[in-house]
């Protein structure tokens, strides 16, 4: 039998997957291993798919997403974002995954290399050394509250440095970057003719001022923004998400979406509608809810002396489990095995989280405080 090919049977497993299957096999666990919301999709937004199924508009799309949903993309990205864009600078997608990879194919070519955050999702890292790519991390640390040095940005640029991606509010840290600190990234990129991509997917949750898109600055169209609603909206099962790009770019992206997976669902799409024209009372109640949670987690962590630093925004919070030992994979395990708490190891994210792992605020208050606790516990008596 032939071989498959090998980039793509050498894309490392997501860490996370093993704590997930063993969680569900551990009776009484207290889940915060997954970014899942654990609200509802608001009903107005339900009731719009379920007209589109009653209508019959269950065919193919357009792949750049149909013309109702371009205008809602385009007004809601001038109102909340600061963005000016037109239908030439939208892709519909089937979540913001696809529109992130997609992106990146469109970008990123063998030889390359692609600055990326440490710790970060594991999508971008794995895509571009699919593509023959380097990604190159820059670290982020807790003592900054997970921000990016911009004097390490600045050495790591070299000559075969193609793009920088950032991530604001950040999975897995909840960092969010303030404006001065986007600004020099977006002068740094202008001065070595660099791409910036941006994943916003997280836009919606910043607990303490407001969010800033890089984009809106962008006056010379290096930026790709992604956006998305499987967290703002509570729609992780609907798949919608879109890439805002330089009409060039977008034109590239949109072609691959086709070959791809062809459209985003139509169904989702008259949903996508209802949601970003409807009212954000519902956002804004799950935005102030994952605020008093993560405020909850603060508060235990500083009850135990273990607290590390205040994530800004997402619903997430990375845990120093150091005294355990230095492999948060093995850690994780441990931590499942002892407290029945299921956490997403660190290194799942990148190397520098060692001794980190990520808890999910998107879950029930009690479950939050109680599994932290136990975790807590767990810790300090090792000390």
């Amino acid at each position: 039998m032939k071989p498959m090919a090998a980039r793509a049977a050498a894309m490392p497993p997501f860490e996370i997957r093993d704590i997930m299957e063993l969680a569900w096999q551990t009776p009484g666990c207290i889940h915060l291993e997954v970014g899942q919301p654990n609200f509802s999709t608001p009903e107005y937004i339900n009731q719009a798919g379920i007209e589109a199924i009653q209508g019959g508009f269950t065919g193919y799309t357009s792949a750049r997403g149909i013309p109702e949903l371009q205008e809602a993309i385009c007004h809601k990205l001038l109102q909340r974002n600061g963005i000016k864009a037109t239908a030439n600078n939208i892709t519909v997608c089937p979540g913001a995954v696809t529109a992130l990879d997609s992106t990146v194919m469109a970008l990123v070519e063998q030889g390359d290399e692609v600055l990326i955050p440490d710790p970060a999702w594991h999508n971008p890292k794995a895509i571009i050394g699919f593509l023959g790519a380097t990604p190159v991390p820059y670290t982020l640390k807790p003592e900054t509250g997970f921000l990016p040095d911009m004097q390490e940005l600045k050495k790591l640029v070299s000559t075969r440095t193609k793009a920088i991606v950032i991530n604001t509010p950040a999975n897995p840290t909840g960092g969010v970057f303030p404006r001065e600190l986007l600004e020099g990234i977006y002068t740094l990129a202008r001065k070595h003719d660099l791409y910036v991509l941006s994943d916003e997917i997280y836009e919606e949750f910043v607990f303490d001022g407001n969010h800033f898109s890089i984009k809106s600055i962008d006056d010379d169209e290096r930026v790709i923004s992604i956006f998305g609603l499987s967290k703002s909206h509570a729609m992780t099962g609907w798949r919608l998400g879109y890439a805002i790009a330089p009409a060039p770019i977008s034109e590239v992206v949109t072609k691959l979406q086709e070959a791809l997976v062809s459209c985003a669902s139509s169904i989702s799409q008259k949903a996508a509608v209802a949601a970003l024209c409807g009212p954000y009372d519902e956002v804004e109640k799950m935005c102030q809810a994952y605020k008093r949670r993560r405020d909850i987690a603060l508060d235990v962590l500083r009850g135990y002396g273990l607290y590390e630093y205040t994530p800004g925004g997402a619903f997430y919070l990375m845990v120093n489990v150091s005294r355990l030992g230095n492999d948060s994979s093995q850690i994780a395990k441990q931590l499942l095995r002892e407290t029945k708490v299921a956490t997403a190891p660190g290194t799942a994210f990148g190397s520098s989280m060692k001794q980190h792992v990520r808890i999910s605020l998107a879950a029930k208050e009690d479950d939050i405080q109680t599994g932290l606790e136990r975790i807590c516990r767990t810790i300090t008596s090792r000390a």
